[in-house]
């Protein structure tokens, strides 16, 4: 009896040791995905998720015209929320709160007025954003059954900035029922692996140093292991624009309609989920580096590797003690 359980012991290794990765690639909310994971089953799940990633955009894409939310935005009548739409809603609200504001959806339209999303830039004057604030605010909306009520009908909602970790979700998700347990998801730069892959070893993925680049393809500036955990980075190196030979990034303080000007260049946050990891990210950019670390005290549930430049101008960062067993700096 023990030589058979043996037996089947070790043909259950080879049979594991034998499996080979599989990777999907694509395009979705105007940037790339990658996905590999170890099915022994060898099933090729590309045309579902790329049916579960229309669908997401179909709800939450304010590049999609008839999306949900773009609907809302231009104050359809009887628009239905569908589950995703409240789900990014209700963790918006979350962290809005968690936050003190510094992360609020309802920033959508002095993001346009900056040029930052579907809308074209406008010239920007200060009477001009400060009329605008007045209908940015998260108090100004809420869900009622499965409809939306805005107190101001001028009060618009952008999903962006954490809807891609989301998606990351859905994906996980769904690979998980069916029955994979080993994988990594990545969608325009925000991840969740799960498991280890069948070798023992973690999931390994790099940490961008934050050089102005609006292509990609910086250096690192450290490699981390992950194993079931979500990774959202939120940068002021890709997104910006260039006036008069000033710099302006797409983060934008929702209490003053600017973009952010502080010391902080980059948020990784680490959590369960990646809808956490990407709108906390982008929390604690907007900010900055003093309040973001106590907002990481308040908040041990989550992990942040934060890159911000000191008086010299060099890269300096904080890392969360939890963190500093999973991440290696990679050499200058």
């Amino acid at each position: 009896m023990k030589s058979y359980f043996f037996l089947l012991l070790l043909c259950f290794s080879i049979q594991v040791n034998a499996q080979e990765v599989i990777k999907i690639s694509g395009y979705a909310q105007g940037t790339t995905y990658h996905i590999s994971y170890y099915d022994s089953l060898n099933r090729n799940f590309f045309e579902d998720i790329e049916k579960l990633l229309h669908d997401f955009d179909l709800s939450v894409s304010t590049y999609v015209p008839n999306s949900i939310i773009s609907r809302i935005n231009r104050n359809e009548k009887n628009v239905v929320l569908d589950d995703c739409f409240i789900t990014c809603f209700n963790k918006a609200k979350e962290v809005w709160k968690n936050t003190d504001g510094a992360f609020d959806p309802t920033v959508y339209p002095i993001v346009n007025m900056w040029g930052f999303g579907p809308g074209k830039k406008q010239k920007i004057e200060k009477a001009k954003v400060d009329s605008v604030l007045h209908f940015v605010g998260f108090n100004l909306i809420k869900i009622k059954g499965k409809h939306i009520h805005k107190k101001d009908s001028r009060v618009a909602l952008d999903f962006n900035a954490f809807a891609q970790g989301y998606s990351v979700d859905v994906v996980s998700k769904f690979l998980k029922s069916k029955g994979i347990t080993s994988f990594i998801v990545e969608i325009g730069g925000e991840l969740f692996a799960s498991g280890k892959k069948p070798d023992g070893e973690n999931w390994t993925v790099g940490i961008e140093k934050p050089i102005d680049n609006k292509e990609g393809g910086n250096p690192l500036k450290a490699i981390v292991k992950l194993e079931n955990l979500a990774l959202a980075t939120s940068g002021n190196y890709r997104r910006f624009v260039i006036e008069d030979g000033v710099k302006y990034v797409h983060h934008i303080d929702p209490k003053t309609g600017y973009p952010t000007k502080n010391n902080l260049l980059s948020a990784s946050i680490f959590a369960k989920d990646c809808i956490s990891s990407d709108a906390n990210a982008t929390g604690v950019l907007v900010m900055g580096l003093e309040k973001a670390k106590l907002f990481l005290i308040r908040h041990p549930e989550m992990m942040a590797y934060l890159i911000y430049s000191d008086e010299n101008g060099h890269y300096q960062v904080y890392v969360s003690e939890a963190l500093k067993t999973l991440i290696t700096e990679v050499n200058e």
